[in-house]
């Protein structure tokens, strides 16, 4: 079965689909019980009591209701590019891309980045402080830094797979939660008051501090970010019936703890309402299963994180990185230089807050910020599909009601631990910021040239034998969408730098398409046998390995009789060797005499700066780097002379 077949498979509704659905797309949501609970009871300002309860435990359903099964499930869901979501999706699929939908994509992906750092951090953490009510004197943070290190250890070998292979762990995980929740229901069943919403209305308007309690609460939605993002690779009937059974799961331990909680108001201590609620027979089985859950709610978040910086590059919202598949199914994708960093930077938070409920302070801003530029964005995309811009507008202003007011609740946890998430944030989006605007303003200066003034001058060239021979065939990497254009540098390089003789010029266009496995080109020859171009077509999960698929391009020349490969060289020619290629880059620099604006000049030394993070291009398109030759040439700017110098 070849790799899209498989994938397909696993998109269709089915049980097995089902089942991976839930360690793919919700490990992280479905940890959240884990602290959401205790972060409320732990960060009130007021004594516990019948309110704050029953307040916290309705605006954590219709959170979810709202948040989770309205806007992803529902309508986010239905917002696809040839199956795929997320936040990065919403940005191609937008037409009309003005800077301000450039810059709200930047802050969202900065914002869902820096989560796929806190995520595994706190998730991890949550579940091993559990093993203190059996062990109270087991080392925490050595512990979740050992598995941490193990978990990012284990990605080169592809282990994004393992959401998929472990799915039926998280089933007997959110079976375990349900069962444990329902329990305590039973015993109070009066805590079903709580899915009235005028709970949730009296919390936020009567408790003391009610309000800023809001971002405790919104961590129960910390993860919902997946259901779009993670669309690709489960498909939408999959993540829809599974979301029924996760969200029963999900409510009936949050009331479940609830109800304990009500139950023991007046000796709750620091004890976690989540641990409190199992037997305690099962108690250390419960926490092993918990840990196992954490492991894969942070496989599922690393996951979304390697599938968002791919989207990134192809969209060049940042730079060029080293991309593998390190499994035949070619979906799951593995980044050395984001996995190493992203470790480094988990070990980094669980030393520095130490325990979960001080992580809880640094943790739900990131997917704050992220899912209102997702709801902007959604809208924005809406309004341009034609959808009833009355609608829209409606649910606009209702999402940004809700999630503006998480916002301004989070906000307040800035110097508890807020400032952590901003500050990693911070650096993604100044990435992403250098290198897009950058590009697009070294782009500004881009002049082409038309190929119809310069075909006879190449073909004179070509046959020119008083200009040595630089390469039998030259190949250029292009960007001109038009067939009759190539950039000036492109003519700069060839005729005026140094002459490049060459019996045949190639030009080679790569195009990144949204489609994410298409994988064709087409042949164009310009100049028979002398000036031929070739258009590649590579979706966004395609591996733009451009040398091996040049080369499979001239078989097929080849086998058609179009072109022929033997030596230009009459002594090598005789014995069977074949032409030799060279491949030219070329590198676009600003001369230090060109005056430009304070914005300008912080922009290029922003994305000067940011290119170290990135590839080459020759290692980003897998060229030959014995054959490929990076030039350099200045960009042209016509400034207008105030002053010309005399001679004397």
């Amino acid at each position: 079965m070849k790799n899209g077949e498989i994938n397909r498979g696993i998109r269709k509704l089915s049980v097995a689909g089902a089942l991976a659905t839930l360690g793919i797309i919700f490990g992280s949501l479905g940890t959240s019980p884990l602290y959401t609970v205790r972060a409320i009871i732990n960060n009130t300002p007021g004594n516990l009591n019948e309110l704050l309860i029953f307040g916290g435990l309705s605006c954590i359903f219709w959170t979810l209701t709202l948040s989770a099964t309205v806007k992803y499930v529902l309508i986010a869901l239905k917002s696809d590019n040839n199956g795929e979501g997320g936040i990065f999706t919403l940005f191609s699929l937008i037409k009309s891309k003005g800077s301000w939908v450039a810059l709200l994509t930047m802050i969202g992906g900065a914002a869902f980045l820096a989560d796929g750092i806190i995520t595994p951090a706190i998730t991890l953490t949550s579940s091993i402080e559990g093993f203190r009510l059996s062990f109270p004197a087991i080392p925490v943070i050595p512990v979740v830094l050992l598995i941490i290190g193990l978990l990012f250890f284990v990605q080169q070998f592809g282990a994004n797979i393992l959401g998929r292979a472990l799915g039926p762990v998280m089933a007997i995980w959110f079976i375990l939660i349900a069962a444990v929740g329902l329990i305590q229901i039973i015993s109070y069943p009066d805590i079903l008051k709580a899915l009235n919403p005028v709970y949730a209305y009296r919390f936020v308007n009567e408790y003391p501090g009610g309000f800023m309690l809001l971002g405790a609460v919104f961590l129960s939605i910390t993860g919902a970010e997946m259901i779009y993002a993670g669309m690709g690779s489960s498909g939408v009937k999959n993540i829809r019936i599974s979301w029924a059974f996760v969200k029963t799961a999900l409510i009936l331990n949050y009331f479940g703890q609830g109800a304990w909680v009500m139950m023991n108001i007046r000796s709750v201590s620091d004890m976690n309402p989540f641990f409190a609620i199992m037997p305690s027979w099962f108690l250390i089985p419960g926490i092993i299963i918990a840990v196992a859950a954490s492991f894969i709610a942070s496989q599922s978040i690393i996951t979304g994180s390697f599938n968002l910086f791919g989207e990134a590059v192809t969209l060049n919202l940042w730079p060029k990185i080293r991309l593998l598949h390190p499994t035949a199914m070619r979906e799951n994708i593995y980044l050395p230089f984001v996995n190493w960093f992203l470790w480094v930077a988990c070990s980094l938070t669980v030393l520095l807050f130490k325990e979960s409920s001080e992580m809880t302070m640094a943790y739900g801003l990131a997917i704050n910020l992220t899912e209102l530029v997702t709801t902007l964005l959604l809208a924005y995309y809406l309004l341009q599909k034609g959808l009833n811009h009355r609608l829209v507008l409606l649910l606009l202003i209702a999402y940004l009601f809700i999630e503006g007011s998480f916002l301004i609740a989070n906000l307040n946890k800035f110097r508890s631990g807020g400032w952590f998430t901003l500050l990693i944030s911070t650096v993604f989006f100044l990435i992403m910021f250098g290198w897009y605007f950058g590009r697009k303003l070294k782009n500004r200066y881009i002049t082409f040239a038309d190929l119809d003034k310069y075909l006879d001058v190449f073909t004179d060239l070509s046959k020119d034998e008083s200009v040595p021979l630089f390469a039998t065939h030259l190949v250029y990497i292009i960007r001109a969408n038009r067939v009759d254009q190539v950039e000036s540098k492109v003519i700069y390089s060839i005729f005026h730098k140094q002459p490049k003789r060459a019996k045949t010029y190639w030009f080679l266009h790569v195009d990144r398409v949204d489609e994410p496995n298409r994988f064709d080109y087409t042949v164009k020859q310009i100049i028979p046998g002398i000036l031929i171009r070739v258009d590649f077509r590579i979706g966004f999960k395609v591996d733009p390995k451009i040398n091996l698929y040049f080369r499979e391009v001239l078989e097929d020349m080849v086998k058609a009789g179009e072109i022929n490969l033997d030596s230009s060289y009459e002594s090598l020619r005789k014995h069977g060797f074949q032409s030799d290629f060279k491949f030219i880059l070329i590198d676009r620099i600003m001369l230090r005499d060109v005056k430009l604006s304070g914005y300008e000049n912080f922009v290029l030394t922003l994305h000067l700066i940011v290119r170290q993070v990135g590839q080459p291009d020759e290692k980003a398109l897998h060229l030959d780097s014995t054959s490929t030759i990076v030039e350099k040439v200045p960009i042209i700017i016509d400034q207008p002379v105030s002053k010309r110098i005399l001679r004397v």
